[in-house]
């Protein structure tokens, strides 16, 4: 059977279109580095936040937190009220990428990995985040990448099938997930790279040859 050809893009967000990590934060908290790594491995570590990815309110987990380990009460504290100083911006090649496909006329979606309450707040931040035609994230629907039923939940809400639509996600495993269901998918490690991936699969143009000698 002939593959059907891509019509759609689904982006994830976080290191993809914007970049995000808590030691932008952190490293303002911290004068040492190795006292800074120890709390993001033990106290507000990826395992913890991924429950707020999950659904868990920031305020319950902010609690549990302080119960667990209150010598650390304002280093936790900051991880809420602070969190907008983890995210650095957004990255430029990718967004330009984005731009450029929507340009084009490409349909553009998302499937990310999120707090219900901080992708309120970067939705005000990043303008372009309210602009794509479908989102799905996490903490809404209670499931996380790189579960299938996330994916499965994405083509189902969307009228969509795997085949028609590249996946572009910096986690080995959900693009691992994504291509077991079918999707096409590209590994994130740059914007340059993503802009390479977009002009081969015909999705963006090429820069010009350059002009011959003489």
């Amino acid at each position: 059977m002939q593959a059907r050809p891509l019509t759609t893009i689904v982006f994830d967000i976080g290191n993809v279109l914007i970049e995000w990590n808590p030691r932008n934060l952190y490293a303002k908290l911290f004068a040492d580095p190795a006292r800074m790594e120890w709390f993001l491995a033990n106290v507000c570590n990826n395992s913890w936040n991924l429950e707020q990815d999950r659904g868990r309110p920031f305020a319950e987990a902010i609690i549990e937190r302080i119960q667990r380990f209150p010598e650390w009460e304002t280093e936790i504290r900051a991880y809420d009220t602070r969190w907008d100083e983890m995210v650095s911006g957004e990255i430029e090649g990718s967004v330009a990428a984005l731009r450029a496909l929507q340009h084009g006329g490409w349909p553009i979606y998302a499937i990310t990995n999120f707090s219900r309450e901080k992708y309120v707040d970067a939705c005000r931040r990043f303008a372009f985040l309210n602009e794509f035609r479908g989102t799905i994230v996490s903490a809404q629907e209670r499931m996380l990448k790189p579960s299938p039923e996330i994916f499965e939940l994405f083509l189902s809400r969307y009228g969509l099938s795997a085949g028609e639509c590249l996946f572009v996600d910096d986690s080995a495993a959900n693009v691992a997930a994504a291509a077991n269901l079918g999707f096409h998918a590209h590994h994130f490690g740059g914007a340059e790279g993503l802009h390479r991936e977009l002009v081969r699969r015909g999705l963006l143009p090429g820069l010009p040859d350059p002009p011959l000698p003489g």
